[in-house]
């Protein structure tokens, strides 16, 4: 019997719910690797054969199945001979709503009710094998960061499943690198809370993320936090900032890290003062430190987050900042350099003030009074100075100088207007 080839994954799912189709995987039903090779594929899977097609380079990958044999989601064996049916390489596979193929013919090969979950919006494990790979954790919850706009929800049976693979060991095998691919591609989806919400609720957090965890039930003052609870404004800005990136050149995950760190030092508030976080700003780049030790996010996305942390009450306060102090601020933040970061600092700053209940849609006039600030200052051209005959360590100065000149005539003039 020939080979049979299907269509499978995410590009049946987007198809049926008649979303744009990104990638397109294929599974090869009863065939080896010498058969692929003959017509031309190239392998490039090293664990189990995968290939590349010789004219459209999608992937194109020998039916499979696997066996528990280690720890982790790296700890299993696979069998990928040309006896494997589709039935079999399908109920590997994570939710139900992954594991319904399409022949050439178009037809529709569903062994484990996936379409039924499509129409009911439900994001369900196909087997109990389900619990044998952590990553399906991340991997769940990150479904419904994508989905939840259309209605869809985990299935209570899969967050128990969720819930006991939080409670063994397993989590803990998973690469830093891993946990941050799941959670970079979360910060890309449309509602990227959802993500660390349902982390939340399976326990999760508590081990991967425990720095974020830690804000769970640290109270703010309610005149300012209608939602008075950390973790649910923490929440709330990472909402905000995923509104405020769409459509921008920004790189949406570094802002996403950045709004769940932003507070992250209101955990280490003294008990006897809360609800109250002196000096959170300074604190939270120590647990910072801890998460991107274990997570080892790019060296930007870290940066961005700790001037986050560290400044963003800098920018609430604006207008009550004197002109030194802005081009102080302006100088440590490097702006000149990085005047994209700037940006994305302040976005996660009116982030942080819309992330609360009841100043969704209130103005953050901050950030265009800081960003006229800084046009203001960028206005002096080092160019000139140099020309005035200034050199070495004297440029610095006098370039200081007249920025803060510049800083000085803007805002009297703005405070008059």
């Amino acid at each position: 019997m020939p080979a049979q080839i299907y269509l499978v994954g995410g590009a049946v799912r987007d198809q049926l719910l008649s979303l744009p189709i990104k990638d397109r995987d294929w599974v090869v039903v009863g065939a080896q690797p010498s058969d692929l090779i003959e017509q031309g594929y190239q392998q490039v899977g090293k664990d189990f054969p995968v290939f590349l097609h010789p004219d459209t380079k999608e992937e194109y990958a020998l039916a499979r199945k696997e066996r528990k044999s280690g720890q982790g989601y790296t700890g299993f064996s696979c069998d990928f001979g040309p006896d494997v049916s589709l039935e079999q390489d399908l109920i590997r596979r994570d939710l139900t709503i992954n594991a319904i193929a399409q022949d050439a013919q178009g037809n529709l090969h569903d062994p484990y009710g996936g379409i039924n979950d499509l129409q009911q919006r439900i994001l369900r494990h196909v087997s109990p094998a389900f619990i044998e790979d952590p990553l399906r954790v991340l991997r769940a919850a990150r479904f419904a960061a994508r989905f939840n706009y259309l209605g869809f929800r985990v299935a209570e049976e899969t967050l128990a499943l969720m819930q006991q693979i939080s409670n063994s060991h397993e989590l803990q095998s998973l690469s830093p690198e891993r946990i941050w691919l799941e959670t970079e591609k979360a910060f890309n989806e449309p509602q990227p809370e959802i993500y660390f919400q349902i982390l939340h609720q399976v326990g999760a957090l508590a081990i991967l993320f425990p720095e974020l965890n830690a804000l769970s039930g640290i109270p703010n003052p309610q005149e300012h936090h209608p939602e008075i609870d950390s973790f649910v404004h923490t929440m709330m800005v990472l909402q905000q900032a995923s509104k405020l990136v769409q459509g921008t050149s920004f790189n949406q995950s570094a802002v996403g890290f950045a709004a769940i760190c932003h507070d992250l030092g209101k955990a280490l508030s003294p008990q006897h003062l809360l609800p109250h976080h002196y000096g959170h700003e300074k604190k939270g780049l120590s647990p910072i430190k801890q998460l991107c030790r274990r997570l080892k996010p790019p060296v930007a996305v870290q940066e961005l987050a700790e001037i986050c942390c560290e400044f963003h009450t800098h920018i609430h306060r604006a207008f009550e900042l004197r002109p030194k102090t802005i081009l102080e601020l302006f100088n440590h933040l490097d702006i000149w350099r990085k005047p994209q970061r700037f940006e994305s600092f302040l976005l996660v700053c009116e982030a942080d003030s819309r992330g609360r209940l009841g100043f969704e849609q209130r103005a953050y006039p901050q950030k265009e009074y800081i960003m006229q600030c800084y046009h203001a200052a960028l206005s002096i051209d080092v160019q000139h100075v140099i020309a005035d005959g200034f050199t070495q360590k004297a440029i610095r100065e006098e370039l200081n100088k007249r920025r803060l000149g510049a800083l000085t005539e803007f805002i009297q003039t703005y405070r008059s207007t």
